[in-house]
């Protein structure tokens, strides 16, 4: 954090300052600065990602909601909807790892449920430095553990995520939370103030000093300072979220609230003025009636404190005393903190004394927006040009693989997943190391929902415009997978400094590819988030890292699809185009140190015919298994599948063309594994040259080994139950 003037401690700039003394007309007072501060910060106003953001499509024929509210809604029919987000809490996470990935957990819940919708699964994507490292093994189990109990508290299932571990996230952990709700679309709630003298209530916890500036620590630079920020971390109370939440959802059933909003990033600050600013309204709120748990609390600690399972709900005319009893019933307070205005002002008392008033468009609309200088770093064109022709085929296959498997960004996350309630509501039908994503049933109903996460920072990092779209298409594609059909994205845009040119252009230049990769594939963008200034105590930024957290909807939940092979004498056929390059791949990087190359190539058009390809496959049970290809290519693809479904392969690529290593380990995109009847081989082949899909027959189902030649040589010849120790084990090993 800076030192010396006040709005400097607080993280404005000289500039912005002057800006806020023409708006104010005057100099403001410490209250009024610090509401600025909060609001202004990169978390709450967007300020750098803003101009980029415009560049995502954001509607569609199933989009209920878009951008702008709490979450984003989608129609998935029978007067039902989905309600999701995905946000990050790395700064926390990296200082006070447990409390920072708890109220991650818990944050995003409220984000759904303030909009009426029951939260029926969590996700998270998860990024640290490598294992080997005491410090990060320490972030990496207390980051899990604040995840697992938070939602298992809640009641809540875990059901699915992504882990990865590189350098570059060593002091900078990313900490990404996802939730999906289920509402009915005529109880849908939403952000906005009412009329008019209408009252707030503050509901739920009381209010303490935790989290106070925590929207403007997650808007800069982690540095050795950055311990000291402890109380920027907010403390975690999953029981009484989970009061909250059923009190929240008892109200919105019963129409008494004109609007909701969750206290999250800038606390009561924000919450009212994003209301209020919604209608265009102003409020009034008096500090002194805002229920505390600490004495001596001033003006400006209660207006930013980011203490957590906290709401501000606008009632209906006359339901304030039915919320209170509501709330009473839960063991909870509402208590009438104020009142809304016509005057668009914010007005903050304390009992009869003016603490401080700020024009809510202000705080919500006058925020600066900068469009940064972008330019492509050196290292793109150097890592683009690298000869890949340089690097000799490794000869030892075998070795390769069960080293691929053993890699703790590839291996089983079952260490993670034992400690989540994926279970629990008993919706999970397709659970964490089953399939591509996790399927949930909707009771009542013959309709399932897949969620997935996603995102291969490296090839973000090599080529980010590529690496955006491949975020959006793998999604898609692990949807498809199951018998999903991709719906919608929400994702959450984890970069290092965007003041820095390279920075800059790599955001521009993944948010664009992931634009194009969503038009194509007809998967809007609907929510999401923006964590900015993720960077090492040295000044490194982390790998640009775009996670997508995307939803599907199967017409029918049991044509669901896993990917574990099934019967001896089933047959294996590679759909989508097979190409052989290694360049960005987990082979390239593992065997040979080099994290360079071109990448292999992605057309959104090819992706989009492989997943009409997969649904109308699944929707005609032709598909007994299926399994995308993508980190540790082809080779990694078949022995995931032969692990789960505890039986071997024999797959002959011989018909295959390029080098070997790349038919084995490249990671191309718009590829899959089906396992397959042999009466149905002839109809899923035909329906594949309908369909445009590139297919062929390259094994079948066999044995209890993982058998692959090519042209009578033997490439690899393992033990599935050996390689299922290797790759269930590894996070296991690396943490006893």
């Amino acid at each position: 954090m800076n030192a010396g003037k006040p709005w400097q401690e607080m993280g404005l700039t000289d500039d912005e300052y002057r800006q806020i003394v023409e708006i104010m007309g005057r100099e403001p007072n410490r209250v009024e600065l610090g509401m600025f501060a909060v609001m202004w910060s990169e978390h709450c106003g967007y300020k750098s990602s803003r101009p980029l953001l415009k560049y995502f499509p954001t509607s569609g024929p199933r989009v209920l909601q878009g951008p702008g509210e709490n979450a984003g809604i989608v129609d998935i029919g029978d007067g039902q909807a989905l309600v999701f987000k995905i946000e990050s809490h790395n700064h926390p996470s990296a200082i006070e790892p447990y409390q920072g990935a708890a109220t991650g957990v818990g944050g995003i819940v409220r984000d759904i449920f303030t909009m009426g919708a029951r939260p029926i699964a969590l996700l998270n994507s998860l990024r640290f430095g490598p294992l080997d490292d005491d410090w990060n093994r320490y972030l990496f189990s207390k980051v899990v553990a604040g995840i697992g109990d938070y939602g298992n508290c809640l009641g809540i299932p875990t059901v699915a995520g992504e882990v990865y571990f590189h350098p570059s996230y060593k002091d900078n952990p990313l900490v990404n939370a996802m939730c999906v709700g289920l509402v009915a679309t005529d109880e849908i709630a939403r952000a906005v103030a009412g009329e008019v003298g209408r009252p707030l209530l503050l509901v739920g916890a009381r209010t303490g000093r935790d989290g106070i500036h925590g929207a403007t620590f997650a808007s800069e630079e982690l540095s050795a300072e950055s311990e000291t920020r402890r109380p920027a971390v907010q403390v975690g109370d999953p029981f009484m979220e989970k009061l909250l939440l059923e009190a929240c959802l008892e109200l919105i059933k019963e129409d008494l609230a004109a609007g909701m909003q969750d206290l999250g990033a800038a606390g009561l600050t924000s919450s009212v003025a994003e209301s209020a600013s919604r209608g265009g309204r102003g409020a009034v709120i008096d500090v002194l009636k805002v229920p505390r748990r600490e004495a001596g609390m001033t003006p400006y600690e209660v207006m930013l404190s980011e203490s957590q399972e906290r709401m501000l709900v606008v009632p209906r005319e006359g339901a304030v005393k039915r919320i209170q009893e509501i709330f009473e019933k839960w063991g909870l307070e509402a208590a009438v903190i104020g009142h809304i205005t016509d005057d668009g002002i914010l007005r903050v008392m304390e009992g009869e004394e003016i603490a401080g008033e700020v024009p809510v468009k202000a705080l919500t609309d006058l925020c600066p927006v900068y469009h940064r200088e972008s330019s492509q770093p050196d290292y793109i064109a150097e890592k683009k040009n690298f000869d890949l022709s340089s690097i000799a085929e490794a000869g030892d296959y075998n070795r390769i693989l069960r080293e691929l498997l053993g890699i703790h960004s590839l291996s089983s996350k079952e260490w993670v997943y034992r400690q989540y309630d994926y279970q629990v509501q008993t919706n999970t039908v397709l659970v964490p190391g089953d399939a591509d994503a996790a399927v949930l049933r909707i009771k009542g109903t013959t309709k399932g929902v897949a969620v997935t996460v996603d995102c291969n920072s490296r090839y973000c990092y090599l080529d980010p415009y590529q690496g955006g779209m491949m975020a959006v298409c793998e999604a898609a594609r692990n949807l498809a997978c199951t018998g999903a059909r991709p719906l919608a994205v929400t994702n959450c845009l984890n970069f290092g400094n965007p003041e820095k040119p390279g920075v800059y252009w790599q955001m521009e230049q993944a948010i664009k590819g992931m634009a194009e990769a969503a038009r194509v594939l007809n998967t809007p963008i609907v929510s999401g988030n923006v964590s900015l200034y993720n960077e090492t105590r040295g000044g490194e930024a982390v790998l640009p890292t775009p996670v997508v957290g995307m939803v599907g909807l199967l017409p029918d939940v049991t044509r669901r699809v896993d990917m574990a092979l099934k019967n001896e004498g089933d047959v294996l056929i590679l759909l989508g185009e097979n190409r052989d390059g290694i360049g960005g791949s987990e082979y390239l990087a593992l065997v040979h140190g080099v994290e360079a190359g071109t990448l292999p190539e992605i057309d959104p058009a090819q992706e989009s015919r492989l997943i009409e390809l997969l649904l109308t496959l699944a929707e005609r049970g032709k598909l007994k298994s299926c399994h995308d290809i993508s980190e540790g290519g082809l080779a990694f693809c078949l022995a995931e599948s032969c692990i789960t479904g505890g039986i071997g392969a024999v797959v002959d690529i011989t018909g295959l063309r390029g080098r070997l290593d790349g038919l084995l380990f490249g990671e191309g995109p718009s590829r899959a594994v089906a396992s397959v009847s042999r009466s149905d081989v002839d109809t899923v082949l035909e329906m594949a040259e309908k369909g445009q899909v590139p297919a062929v027959v390259i094994g079948r189902v066999e044995g209890k080994r993982l058998r692959l030649v090519y042209g009578g040589r033997t490439l690899i010849d393992q033990d599935v139950n050996e390689l299922s120790a290797i790759w269930r084990g590894a996070i296991t090993w690396a943490m006893s």
